[in-house]
């Protein structure tokens, strides 16, 4: 019988596995990783015998290979250089010394406690250095922490792959060719991550010119430019030295986002549904093709061995190359702790214990089943409980504050000094170079720029900011751009100011609320603002008048002689959505349109400013929601 057929009836049904295991993961809000191992086992040879991976021949190891390739490539390119300077220091120790204590401290276990032979020992340990994007990314995504914690663990699961999986290529050459030489050994891994680290700062390079001058390419080719561009630079780096592809990846990234590319979102996003795609393939593939006998052959000598990995090695480890560092005892306790084994462990160990068995030299299945083992324990152990562990010690990241404003004028600058008034960094943005002047000599940080594209914002730090407002005098950008910052950059919160149609016309717009009110012209109330002809007020939603305060405030606002402009619930400061449903307690800061003050300047002829008006915030009186309907200037 052709084999194409089968082989494609298997593709097929480790992609649908693979997909599925990350939606039901995405819907419960667990490491992708927990599903997609169960999933393989499942319909592996040892579960249903459905998926049979052996089926593929060499081409499975020809699409593990690329597809680490580009799980590599995407993890440096989403390396945020900025941060890493922060932690360099433990970052570089985790990954130098680090690697050392793992390799020494897992060698000991494997040999003392599961018995293994001091060469197979070690290879196993070389092969459980490494963490990886593929499990700690996620992982992260679902347990926000501190974003020095979050910053070492991404840098050390990416970094640490190519140096580990090269550690273990250097281990198995001592096992197939006896050499143990020290010399030979340190080497030979130097000499794979130069001419790693060569290629892929060279390739990077060259790729960032040919993105940045061809005009022609459309972003869609510019993509595939790219993806044809790792994998070239992969395999020839393979070709000039063996598994020295693993670093050209890692650093080819790193180079190429230092670019800052306009299309860098979308290659981003691109790499991203890559590598989404090829770690669903591997993991499922990889543990379908598991037996789970061997894991239980291996006796209870294994579940010490991955214990004392996990609660003496890492703590060992966490606590040698963070000590000079700014970390307190409760993040070094959670780095301890999150050090989850992913896709280049599995596998690498899948591939050597290939070669010896085909070498003829004992321990190649049972060394897969160890590290497998040992993937299955951090990755059930520590992720499912990381977020419990980070709410314990108390880890866990702050809620995102500060604000990204687009548009340089009287209401964003009142809107910006309220939020600066309450130590919230505020960036604001216009293409106008005066009005950014004018920021500028309030003292907020401004962009001044011509394209208000997606580098701008990332530029203006919307990444980590709480809150994006759009409120140029023009709805269709401010629609447009919160789209782009809602979808792009996630921030929790997005607000624009556009016309309320245009929300039920664009069915996609559902993470962009329309601010402050339903019906607002920008250009009224900023002229209202520079003629003096408003009052800054606020008052506190009551439980024994919240109706009454409600209904005159809704009144107020549909004749337009009233916006609420900021809301301070549960101690935080937050733009009004015009659909924001109040609550009692809630404090609503507005502007109310007075124009008395500026009748008074046009009799008296006076450029005085006149006291009603707030410049900043300040905590003013309680204006009575019963004098809102009579006369607020006494």
């Amino acid at each position: 019988m052709d084999a194409a057929p089968e082989i494609t009836l298997q593709i097929v049904i480790t992609v649908i596995a693979g997909i599925s295991a990350q939606v039901l993961a995405d819907y419960l809000k667990v490491p992708s990783i927990v599903f997609l191992l169960l999933f393989g086992m499942v319909l592996g040879t040892d579960g249903i015998g459905v998926l049979h991976p052996n089926l593929l021949g060499t081409g499975l190891e020809v699409i593990v290979s690329l597809s680490v390739a580009l799980i590599l490539f995407e993890g440096g390119l989403n390396l945020e250089l900025r941060d890493l300077g922060r932690v360099s220091g433990s970052l570089r120790n985790l990954v130098t010394f680090g690697s050392l204590i793992t390799l020494m401290g897992g060698g000991m276990a494997a040999h003392w406690l599961s018995e293994f032979p001091w060469a197979i020992a070690f290879l196993y340990a070389a092969l459980v250095v490494v963490t990886g994007p593929t499990v700690i990314s996620p992982l992260l995504k679902q347990v926000k922490v501190d974003r020095s914690i979050a910053t070492l663990l991404e840098g050390e699961g990416v970094l640490i792959d190519p140096v580990g999986a090269i550690l273990a290529v250097v281990v198995l050459d001592i096992i197939l060719n006896g050499d143990a030489d020290p010399l030979s050994v340190i080497s030979g891994l130097l000499l794979r991550l130069g001419i790693g680290g060569s290629i892929g700062a060279i390739g990077g390079w060259g790729l960032g010119l040919v993105l940045k001058h061809a005009k022609t390419l459309s972003d869609d080719l510019k993509n595939l430019v790219v993806l044809a561009g790792v994998w070239g630079l992969f395999s020839t780096a393979q070709l000039i030295q063996s598994e020295s592809g693993l670093m050209t990846m890692v650093v080819a990234g790193l180079v190429l986002s230092s670019y800052s590319l306009p299309e860098e979102r979308l290659l981003r996003r691109f790499k991203s549904q890559l590598t989404v795609l090829a770690v669903s393939v591997l993991f499922v593939l990889l543990a379908a093709e598991l037996s789970i006998a061997s894991i239980f052959a291996l006796g209870e000598g294994a579940l010490f061995t991955v214990a004392a990995l996990m609660f003496v090695v890492r703590p060992v480890n966490i606590w040698c190359c963070t000590w000079n560092s700014g970390l307190n005892w409760r993040q070094k306790l959670f780095l301890c702790w999150v050090a989850p084994r992913g896709i280049v462990s599995a596998s690498v160990a899948s591939l050597f214990a290939i070669v010896l068995t085909e070498r003829g030299i004992n321990g190649g299945a049972s060394i897969k089943a160890l590290v497998f083992l040992t993937i299955l324990s951090t990755v059930f152990l520590q992720g499912l409980t990381a977020g419990w562990v980070a709410r314990l010690l108390g880890v866990t990241s702050t809620q995102a504050t500060g604000a990204v404003i687009v548009g340089c004028n009287p209401l964003s600058l009142l809107v910006g000094r309220m939020f600066r008034d309450r130590n919230e960094s505020v960036v604001l943005i216009d293409t106008d170079p005066e009005a950014c002047q004018q920021a500028e000599q309030e003292g907020f940080k401004v962009f001044s720029s011509s394209a208000l594209d997606a580098n701008v914002l990332e530029e203006a730090g919307l990444a980590t900011a709480g809150t994006f407002l759009a409120m140029t005098n023009n709805g269709e950008v401010n629609l447009v751009l919160a789209q782009r910052a809602a979808e792009e950059f996630q921030p929790p919160r997005v607000l624009a100011v556009f016309p309320s149609g245009d929300l039920q016309a664009n069915g996609s717009v559902i993470k962009v609320q329309q601010a402050f009110a339903a019906q607002i012209s920008l250009k009224t109330w900023n002229s209202y603002l520079t003629d003096k002809a408003v009052k800054l007020g606020e008052t506190t939603l009551r439980e024994d008048s919240f109706q009454f305060q409600q209904a005159h405030l809704r009144a107020l606002i549909r004749a337009e002689e009233l916006i609420p402009i900021l809301m301070e619930r549960d101690d935080r400061l937050m733009v009004i959505p015009s659909a924001e449903e109040w609550q009692m307690g809630d404090r609503i800061i507005y502007l109310l349109h007075d124009p008395r003050p500026k009748l008074l300047r046009q009799l008296s002829g006076s450029n005085s400013q006149p006291l009603l008006i707030a410049e900043k915030l300040p905590r003013v009186e309680e204006i009575p929601m019963a004098a809102l309907s009579l006369d607020l200037g006494d």
